[in-house]
């Protein structure tokens, strides 16, 4: 994990609450699959035109689905999926990086699953979490009913304070967090999530309640830590080792999710289940061999750290088309709480800064007006300033225009008009002066607003990871040499 941070979406103007009952989509309730990978990019799909690796289960879900071309999330991991439970900027959520206790989802935030469950929803989470791990900010204190996850930001991880995993752990046979018990598993990582969310549904489908269910693999985030067999799936078309591990780890989790496919056909829950896949931000170990045409990466400003895939698949309801309105992470709360026909209380319908899907759902070419996304580049250092770092690498997004400061001056904006120029490789601020004043002016409104939200920044972290001291309660603390 990189030690610099970078945070997406904010959306000016009101949220959009549950739209009337006269939408067809509105309170239908489908079970919900959430798929979420850790550090795939937008072009590490084969359907996005990867010229090299192979993805069958995933260009279903991009060909069988509504897909959002257009859609971005944070260029990190903690802040996307903390915009995605709350429908806010990540920077509003506290989060302003992925460790030094600024990686925890602040404790007055309301979250989709507690939102989803006041519709009668039962809610799982498998694999990732990285929104806190000390037991009072566990997913289980957050909405979900059932939880089977791994610490800090990856498997075997671990930083000073708050953040890290449990001691020694590892991609195959990791030991796991379940519902407040460390179980120790045997298998792939991927496969292990995977097979426990299968079972997990299972166990709750057909009980009268629709279910959410995250499954937020590690995978395929460095280190690259692959089955063999996957590896070699690739070890012979390209020539960097790292790229043919990295591919062979997605390959498992597309694997993977056609198991899962087949499984909710075959219990009959197909047309009743909504499964959308994203990635949580921008592209790694693939870029250079494929990004999609886009500038920059994970951890960067540009459309390449930014823009993700974003499947929405509902057979029999959702028909298979593009969407290119401009979409993002802060949308989905607002989106499935809808779906839910679940009513948003009057705190909630303020923290949500996003607009609901549906109206695009239901019809992609529907009207849709402009919108502004913030993204920063948090991660400065720790104790730091934020002001310090307004301009350390942000940008402005509406439809045609990305504003963009990449350096740590004080504001050297370039400009980008992205439909002309989807690589921003020509900067036309010149031309434009009066979009950069006005697209300027709105992010030196939207900073202003964050200090009471930064909560994290002087956060006393804990002396030892919270993960390792409950690991050595149940199992023993290794003796000193």
């Amino acid at each position: 994990m990189t030690r610099t941070l970078f945070a997406l979406a904010a959306v000016l103007g009101p949220a959009h609450a549950p739209a009337a009952a006269a939408d067809p989509l509105a309170g239908k309730k489908p079970n919900v699959v959430f798929i979420l990978t850790d550090d795939q990019g937008y072009g590490d799909v084969s359907a996005h035109g990867n010229p090299v690796l192979k993805t069958p289960n995933l260009d279903r879900l991009h060909a069988e689905g509504v897909r959002f071309t257009d859609f971005h999330v944070s260029p990190t991991c903690s802040p996307t999926r903390s915009a995605l439970l709350t429908g806010r900027h990540e920077f509003k959520n506290g989060v302003t990086h992925t460790i030094h206790e600024r990686e925890r989802l602040t404790l007055k935030a309301t979250t989709l699953p507690q939102v989803l469950r006041t519709a009668g929803y039962t809610t799982g989470i498998f694999g990732k979490w990285h929104l806190g791990d000390e037991p009072d900010r566990w997913p289980d204190k957050r909405g979900f009913d059932e939880v089977y996850i791994h610490g800090c930001g990856g498997i075997g991880q671990s930083h000073a304070g708050s953040c890290g995993d449990v001691p020694g752990n590892s991609y195959f046979g990791p030991t796991v967090l379940h519902n407040g018990t460390f179980e120790k598993t045997t298998g792939y990582c991927t496969d292990v999530f995977f097979a426990q969310a299968t079972k997990w549904i299972e166990s709750v489908k057909g009980k009268d309640k629709p279910f959410y269910c995250t499954i937020a693999t590690n995978a395929p985030h460095a280190p690259l830590d692959v089955r063999a067999e996957d590896e070699a799936r690739y070890k012979d078309n390209v020539k960097q080792p790292n790229v043919a591990k990295f591919f062979g780890m997605i390959a498992n989790i597309d694997d993977n999710v056609g198991r899962l496919l087949d499984q909710l056909k075959a219990w009959g829950l197909e047309k009743d289940t909504l499964v959308i896949f994203m990635n949580d931000n921008g592209g790694t170990a693939g870029v250079p061999l494929f990004n999609a045409g886009m500038r920059g990466s994970k951890v960067t400003p540009w459309l390449g750290g930014t823009r993700a895939a974003s499947f929405w698949r509902w057979p029999g309801t959702l028909a298979p088309a593009d969407c290119d309105r401009l979409a993002a992470h802060v949308d989905f709360l607002p989106t499935l709480a809808e779906l839910a026909g679940a009513k948003l209380t009057e705190d909630v319908a303020k923290q949500v800064e996003g607009r609901s899907l549906v109206p695009l759902l239901q019809t992609p070419k529907a009207e849709w007006a402009d919108r502004t996304l913030f993204t920063h580049v948090g991660r400065w250092p720790k104790g730091a300033k934020p002001d310090d770092h307004k301009f350390a690498g942000c940008g402005v997004r509406t439809k045609p225009w990305h504003l963009v400061s990449a350096g740590k001056g004080t504001g050297g904006w370039e400009l980008f008009d992205v439909a002309a120029d989807p690589g921003e490789q020509a900067n036309v601020a010149d031309k434009h002066p009066d979009v950069v004043k006005k697209l300027a002016a709105e992010y030196d409104a939207w900073w202003a607003s964050l200090p009471p939200y930064l909560v994290n920044e002087d956060a006393v972290p804990p002396k030892e990871n919270p993960f390792k001291e409950l690991y050595w309660k149940q199992f023993g603390k290794p003796k000193k040499e």
